[in-house]
């Protein structure tokens, strides 16, 4: 339905927004974008019905270009609903009217057959009883289910969701939600800027997980929240909290490293007995890598989505085939250790800017936290 190449935005200041954006949206796919905030979400939204005009690439919309100076804006925009986080409702007009205006205006609609066809979607959005009422005798639960029902009132063949909720009390998230599983149901083809997370895993086709101004990684639910490939992904999709500490040589500030994990264990609630632990596993550790080979990138990651903790190490090719070797570890007892703390370590390889680099992860044993 929509094929999304190469799309770009700069402002004016030269803040460079999105990057090199290419997706491709389906008929009657529901497509949830996430990603920390300042990445480009709600850009890459408005750029798709315009109200962000993108500095260079291609959008194009049932087959036709909408960046196209030949292209009709208005008339092909009308395929595309959108709701904002602010509601967006005529405060000086009833919910009814609200509803009504766009229809009788710009599709030619009779009023009865606009108010017909308004509280049959007033009737869908829980809110048939509110026909009559302002928009300030509204809660924000039910202002923005009146912006999801006049979104609607235009027949839109694609509804775009900029942050729904986010603007909302959280005890009236879920009837927002609620609605917008409904139109789900229903087939209705949308594009979901959202934080809720557990939301956009029940009710996604795919996902798109945004990051510095491009789609970073895509998939279906399942393979973004249980499989991800690439760390940004996962760190974002676990809640991951960092602790990073660079080690440029053996002589190495140890105890400025402890003092930093206390720190990081007591800023997260982490008991003292994992303070410990991890204090313990990061010594041992760093007595059998290598640290004359460069740079040494140590992070410590808590999953507040799994409760599960980390060290994990960035290092220099090379070293993964001889940190186990004998000869980097005179005193056996270390790697004892290592092992006795951990669940398991894995090792990989990571293509990073710099070239090729050795990740290696020590995942702390359950029972130790």
């Amino acid at each position: 339905m929509i094929q999304i190449s190469h799309l770009r935005k700069t402002y004016d200041n030269g803040l460079e927004v999105l990057r090199d954006v290419n997706a491709t949206i389906g008929r009657g796919e529901v497509i949830s974008i996430i990603g920390p905030s300042g990445t480009g979400k709600s850009t890459f939204l408005r750029c798709l019905n315009l109200l962000e005009s993108p500095t260079g690439g291609s959008i194009i919309v049932d087959g036709q270009d909408l960046l196209s100076k030949q292209t009709d804006v208005p008339r092909l925009r009308r395929k595309m609903g959108m709701v904002f986080q602010s509601f967006n409702l005529f405060n000086h007009l009833s919910v009814m009217d609200n509803l009504c205006i766009g229809p009788v205006k710009l599709l030619g609609k009779s009023r009865k057959q606009a108010e017909a066809r308004a509280m049959e979607l007033l009737e869908m959005v829980g809110l048939a009883e509110k026909a009559h009422a302002m928009p300030s005798q509204l809660s924000g639960g039910q202002k923005q289910r009146v912006a999801i029902a006049r979104c609607l009132t235009m027949n839109p063949e694609i509804i775009l969701f900029d942050e729904p909720t986010s603007a909302l009390d959280p005890t009236m998230v879920s009837e927002v939600l609620g609605v917008i599983r409904t139109l789900a149901k229903q087939g209705m083809t949308m594009v979901i800027v959202t934080h809720e997370m557990h939301f956009a895993r029940e009710v996604s086709t795919r996902i798109f997980y945004m990051d510095q101004g491009v789609v970073y990684e895509e998939g279906t639910p399942e393979q973004i929240f249980d499989h991800p490939q690439h760390e940004r992904t996962r760190v974002f999709i676990n809640r991951i909290r960092n602790y990073h500490y660079v080690i440029r040589s053996p002589r190495y500030d140890l105890y400025q490293l402890q003092g930093g994990m206390a720190l990081f264990c007591t800023r997260y609630y982490l008991s003292e007995h994992i303070q410990h632990q991890v204090q313990l596993l990061a010594e041992e550790v760093l007595q059998v890598i290598p640290l004359d080979k460069g740079e040494v990138d140590l992070a410590l990651r808590y999953s507040e989505e799994c409760h599960t903790i980390s060290l994990e190490l960035l290092m220099p090719p090379g070293i993964v085939t001889v940190w186990k070797s004998p000869q980097f570890a005179p005193d056996a007892l270390s790697l004892s250790i290592i092992q006795g703390l951990c669940d398991n370590i894995i090792e990989s390889v990571d293509d990073t800017p710099e070239g090729p680099r050795v990740r290696l992860i020590f995942n702390l044993k359950q029972n130790e936290q």
